[in-house]
């Protein structure tokens, strides 16, 4: 844990003076492109705390995107990334090798789902692992056509854009994007017409109903799904549909790939969120809490399918680097020795059963879903119509933010408000940041 103290201390407004003076040479030498949720600029953080140039200390329900589960300065992640930093930062893995990029690789091929025989390769970031999973899934069927799902999100590149349902701000002006990528119905159960018990069966049915029709499944190299749907809004397909599909792709040769890239390592209370009903993905991709912090991705399968690119058709020059690889043996260290998985399970205890009495009182909250800390509540205008409430996200967050409590909103239609504590959160400040979240509520 860190040594920074764990309580919620504001002494300025937020942002402060010397946040504001920051923001101000940010303006000018900072694209315009690059937002930022709150303005406050960083000092020191650790544990469930970020504290801020001002001396402000905030709540992190955010983690900086589900990067820092084992807190911003773990222990173990600084211990073996300093150490490695004194031996050597770089020698590019494709020019002369080393034992961390095999040891991170050993770990994966323990840790994700499946006994069979697993190889890795590492990259830089989430889209750079989805990229190469494509990559990698039509070297091994010969096939060009991928499978996305609507209210899905897989990056920021050209090819993650176009995999990506979301238009604004991730597409908007972007294009032309990738070809032969496309885009089925997902079993988002709370807006299923037909009601969350049959969005399952249904779903499936029509997106595997599309594919033969419109793209022909021997045409189809890969299907790639979010287990829980991140940007798109913590959405969990409906029970029944990730089986469905991964079962469809297992009949028709078809690559099937789980991007755990916001929602694995411990973020929902198991290693990753598709063991959940069981499934045992082709090819996994991960990143974000893979590292603690540090940049470093993978794309984790099947021998023979990973083994299917060509020498030298995977790689990059910073992917696998030495001193992210060291963190990420640090973070699954204290993922191991904390029992993160339990942590986990006991924030959706607690945040589920306060969210619970909030919504007996607060009509705009339409939905709470989500597993282990990867909690959201979806907000609506009310819940016969169930239309989405965009604005009461921004204000909730807005007045989160004013009282030193870190959250993120996200949703296809903006009205999702997110929780993604650090695991290593204390249960005091977890309650005190839904008080401030139960606060904020009468203000909307």
């Amino acid at each position: 844990m860190s040594a920074i103290p764990q309580e919620r201390r504001v002494v300025t407004a937020i942002p402060g003076p010397k946040s504001q003076e920051l923001q101000a040479r940010r303006l000018a030498a900072v694209a315009a492109g690059v937002g930022s949720t709150l303005p406050v600029f960083t000092a020191r953080a650790g544990g469930g705390i970020i504290e801020d140039v001002d001396g402000n200390r905030l709540i992190d329900f955010g983690s900086g995107i589900a990067v820092t589960s084992v807190g911003a300065s773990a222990e173990a992640v600084v211990r073996r990334a300093s150490a490695q930093l004194q031996d050597f930062t770089h020698t590019c893995f494709m020019v002369t090798p080393y034992e961390g990029y095999v040891a991170v690789a050993e770990q994966l091929a323990e840790l994700t789902p499946g006994d069979h025989a697993k190889k890795s390769a590492l990259f830089n970031s989430g889209a750079e692992a989805v990229e190469n999973a494509v990559k990698i899934a039509r070297a091994y069927t010969k096939r060009q056509a991928v499978v996305v799902f609507d209210h899905g999100y897989h990056g920021r590149t050209n090819l993650t854009m176009a995999l990506t349902s979301k238009n604004m701000p991730y597409k908007n002006g972007f294009g032309p994007f990738a070809p032969e990528v496309y885009r089925v119905p997902v079993a988002y159960g709370y807006r299923w017409l037909t009601g969350p018990e049959n969005a399952g069966a249904e779903a499936s049915a029509q997106a595997i109903d599309m594919i033969n029709k419109q793209i022909g499944a021997d045409n189809v190299a890969a299907i790639i799904i979010e287990p829980v749907l991140g940007e798109g809004g913590f959405i969990e397909p409906a029970k029944g549909f990730l089986p469905a599909i991964s079962q469809f792709a297992k009949d028709n040769g078809i690559v099937f790939v789980a991007d755990e890239i916001q929602s694995g390592f411990c973020r929902t209370g198991q290693w990753f969120a598709c063991e959940d009903e069981g499934i045992v993905p082709d090819l996994i991709t991960t990143a974000k809490g893979i590292a603690g912090g540090m940049p470093l991705a993978a794309v984790t399968g099947r021998a023979e399918i990973m083994d299917s690119a060509h020498a030298g058709g995977l790689g990059g020059t910073y992917g696998g680097n030495p001193v992210a690889c060291a963190a990420a043996l640090g973070a699954i260290e204290t993922m191991k020795e904390l029992d993160l998985n339990g942590k986990a399970k006991r924030i959706e205890e607690v945040m589920k059963a306060r969210l619970a009495t909030m919504a007996e009182k607060y009509d705009i909250i339409g939905d709470i879903r989500g597993r282990g800390a990867m909690i959201a509540i979806e907000l609506v205008k009310d819940r016969a119509s169930k239309t989405p409430n965009p604005e009461a996200a921004g204000a909730l967050a807005k007045a989160c933010h004013a009282e030193g409590l870190l959250v993120l909103t996200c949703g296809t239609y903006g009205n999702v408000l997110r929780f993604l504590p650090p695991l290593v959160i204390g249960e005091d400040l977890l309650n005190e940041g839904l008080d401030i979240i139960e606060q904020a509520f009468t203000s909307v």
